[in-house]
Order: C-alpha cells, then sequence, then structure tokens
C-alpha cells in the first residue's frame, strides 16, 4: 500500500496552515509524515522539506505562534505585476502550458530582489542542506516554455534552490537559475500537484488555496486513480485567519491556530484515508 501527501501553495499564512494540520493530526494519532510519496508546491515544497526532515512539529508549530510585525507592503509593482499573471494564468483561451510562457517571461522582466539575496532568506526556511528523504518530490515551473518539472534527490538540483525556486510567487520574487534553465514558483500551474502522485493506493492533498482551483484540484487527484483521496481544504475561520495577504507574516499564529483546531474535526476522515 504506498501513500502520497500532497502539499499545495499558500504563502506564508499557508506554511503556518499546512503546520498547524500536521501537528494536529499527530496529537489526534494520525501522523502523515510516514507518506511514501511527499509532492510540495510553493509553500508545501517548505512543509514538505520541513516533514521529511523529522523536524518537531510542535516546535514548528510554536515558532509560528512568535508574535511579528505585519509585513511591509511589497512595492506597487510587484504587486502589479503578480495581478497580471494571475490574469494571463486564468484567460481560459489561452493554452495552460503556454500562459505559464508568457507568465515565466513576466517573471524575468519584473524588477525584484536579487536572486542570491532571495536565496540567502529562503535558506533560514529549511532545516537541512541536502534533500533530507527520497520521497520528497518539489513542483518548479520552467519560465522559458512554462513547462512544469519535479525535481527530487536524483535531478542534480541543491534542495534550495529547488524549495526556493518552486516558492518564487512571479512578480515578487525572481526565478532561481538551476543548471542552464531559470525556474519559477510550481504555483502558477494552478491546482495542488495531485495528478502527480501516480501509482498510489491512499493519496491525502492540503490545499491551502483550493478555493482558487477546487475543481481542478478534485480532477488531478481523479486521475491518480488512488483508491482513497481525501482533500483538505480550509473551512470558513481558517479563511478569515489567513486575512487580506497570504505573505503577511503577522497572520501566521492566527493561522497555524486555525490548522490545529481544522485538525481535530478531519482527524476520524484522515485515519479512514490513511490508514
Amino acid at each position: 500500500m504506498k501513500k502520497a501527501l500532497v502539499l499545495g501553495g499558500g504563502g506564508v499564512t499557508g506554511i503556518a496552515w499546512h503546520l498547524g494540520l500536521l501537528c494536529g493530526l499527530q496529537r489526534a494519532g494520525v501522523p502523515l509524515g510516514d507518506a511514501d510519496t511527499v509532492i510540495g508546491t510553493s509553500a508545501g515544497s517548505v512543509v514538505g522539506t520541513l516533514l521529511t526532515a523529522g523536524v518537531d512539529l510542535e516546535q514548528a508549530v510554536a515558532r509560528q505562534e512568535h508574535e511579528v510585525a505585519p509585513r511591509q507592503a511589497a512595492p506597487r509593482s510587484g504587486n502589479d505585476d503578480w495581478m497580471a499573471a494571475m490574469a494571463v494564468l486564468a484567460d481560459p483561451s489561452v493554452p495552460a502550458q503556454q500562459a505559464r510562457a508568457q507568465v515565466g517571461a513576466m517573471a524575468l522582466a519584473a524588477s525584484t530582489a536579487d536572486e542570491e539575496r532571495y536565496l540567502a532568506r529562503m535558506r533560514s526556511l529549511l532545516p537541512v542542506g541536502d534533500w533530507p528523504s527520497s520521497a520528497l518530490r518539489v513542483v518548479v515551473v520552467d519560465t522559458a516554455d512554462g513547462r512544469d518539472v519535479v525535481l527530487d534527490a536524483d535531478s542534480g538540483a541543491p534542495l534550495l534552490h529547488a524549495v526556493a525556486a518552486s516558492c518564487a510567487v512571479p512578480g515578487l520574487m525572481p526565478p532561481v537559475t538551476i543548471g542552464d534553465r531559470r525556474y519559477m514558483d510550481g504555483g502558477v500551474r494552478f491546482g495542488a500537484g495531485a495528478d502527480l502522485a501516480t501509482g498510489v493506493d491512499r493519496l491525502v492533498v492540503i490545499a491551502p488555496l483550493a478555493f482558487l482551483s477546487r475543481d481542478r484540484i478534485v480532477a488531478e487527484m481523479a486521475e491518480t486513480g488512488a483508491g482513497r483521496t481525501l482533500l483538505i481544504e480550509p473551512d470558513r475561520a481558517s479563511i478569515e485567519a489567513f486575512g487580506q495577504s497570504f505573505m503577511d507574516p503577522a497572520r501566521r499564529p492566527d493561522s497555524v491556530r486555525a490548522g490545529l483546531r481544522q485538525a481535530e474535526t478531519l482527524a476520524d476522515a484522515v485515519r479512514e484515508v490513511w490508514s
């Protein structure tokens, strides 16, 4: 029986909510760290690294509960670039890969932080320097052609670069160089990456932004052919906890607590799928 855990994107608040859910489920006797495959996209790539590295979830939650100052607003140009990218991706008249390639060109042209400074900032989020497990898969998108790529321990990509690329929101963060290619946020493929979990029997998908592309995520899950599946998406209280900006660290305490609370209501459903 093979199990896959898919962790979707969701920014700073998504990381906190993921960790609250995982810790709450662990408290309820349903740990998900024994997954044979962990697929992380954007925020989910950070959480997947923490989980497969065996980080103490109680300590991780405690860090998220630490109060911090609200995030300073991103430069208007960065927000405008991101909104323009979202408009391209949401246009049903443009084929998905073509739309991602257009967004890739926009990401390359955007005025953002220096790539090395961005990598240094991302390094502080990761507990390890090397791939912690062969189970971990990280989803990125090639800026040149819009192709989605799955990186793992055998890909030759450094873990830091893989995770940073998966989190590189177009217009807000710079694309990341791996080899002779530059990659951006895996979240631009929309969905949650569940379709990449092929050949598994049990599938749990945790998607902080499920409300943006729920139908697509459900279709992805159906593609896997898994016998038992479950989509975990934020309830109303969790969405309210996220606030107006998924990148605001001041919303982390509320988001992680919302995840802990929601885990209590989900434990039996997760146990039925996972056990």
